[in-house]
């Protein structure tokens, strides 16, 4: 069973362009990743989603309702949590928290109590006293709270400390353990590395592509910086797999795309002063998948 059914989806802003033709769809139990650059429209997305703003053309269903339609029924079962959150300042966090489990008609103090302890969050103090991070966590909680059936992130973790981020990693794996489907916005891959399931990929307000993660990690290329002892001739490094060679005095740039032992052994035929193997940023990623699907 599909919990989201998104088909041709289009927002337009007048003339300005929002998403243009979105489908994919989210199976049920689901960890599935939306991943983009900033701008690529997917918050555009999970707003039309949760009809907080509606669709030009195309439709989308949850848990197999219109969208549109079935709006306000939906969302007693959604959990969302929005890339920035804003709150009344003067409430304290334990008053929004009651108001927000209001909604829901069910008694959720013993689930707010656990997720507070969970993400060290203080829900006796004033909102208007939390750091960034702090009303992170309260959107978290309040996301939360209700044991919703699906879970919609956007862009979650900006504002968390690595730690919490972890800390939040594994409440999500748990709240999918338990049964919820999860749908994860992020423009960090690593993120969606570990979470996800599959992915859809979205640039530009189009999807270029769904795939699993598996497929998308071993088409993922490394980038590396090589500092050297001596100059090092361009052609060195002219083999099937480097990218975007960049030779700049002693230090070298390229992007890897093979088996690594393979770039592993050219390096040591070298002298190096200083090696450094990271994942290219998303941009990167799409660039060179681009290429291969044309």
């Amino acid at each position: 069973m599909n919990v989201i059914e998104i088909q041709n989806l289009t927002k337009m802003y007048g003339k300005s362009r929002g998403i243009e033709n979105i489908s994919f769809h989210v199976e049920q139990g689901e960890i599935f990743g939306f991943i983009g650059p900033n701008g690529a429209g997917k918050s555009t997305t999970i707003r039309t989603l949760l009809s907080l703003i509606y669709p030009t053309s195309g439709s989308a269903k949850i848990f197999g309702k219109d969208i549109v339609e079935f709006s306000s029924e939906i969302k007693k079962e959604i959990g969302y949590l929005p890339s920035e959150v804003f709150y009344y300042e003067n409430m304290k966090v334990k008053d929004l928290l009651r108001y927000s489990a209001s909604f829901y008609k069910k008694d959720c103090s013993k689930r707010i109590k656990e997720l507070a302890e969970i993400m060290e969050l203080d829900i006796n103090r004033k909102i208007d006293d939390l750091s960034l991070g702090n009303k992170k966590k309260v959107g978290i909680v309040q996301g939360l709270l209700h044991e919703p059936k699906l879970i919609i992130l956007d862009e979650p973790t900006s504002g968390l400390d690595p730690l919490m981020q972890q800390r939040f990693f594994e409440l999500l794996e748990e709240e999918n353990k338990r049964g919820a489907t999860i749908l994860f916005s992020s423009h960090i891959l690593s993120e969606v590395q570990r979470l996800c399931d599959r992915v859809a990929i979205i640039k530009d307000g189009k999807i270029v592509a769904v795939e699993k993660i598996s497929v998308l990690k071993e088409n993922n290329f490394k980038r590396f910086t090589i500092e050297t002892a001596t100059s090092i001739n361009q052609h060195y490094f002219s083999i099937p797999g480097v990218n975007d060679l960049e030779l700049k005095e002693h230090t070298v740039r390229f992007l890897f795309k093979g088996d690594i032992n393979t770039i592993m052994a050219k390096i040591a035929n070298i002298e190096i002063t200083n090696l450094l193997v990271d994942e290219p940023d998303l941009e990167e990623i799409f660039m060179h998948y681009y290429e291969r699907e044309e």
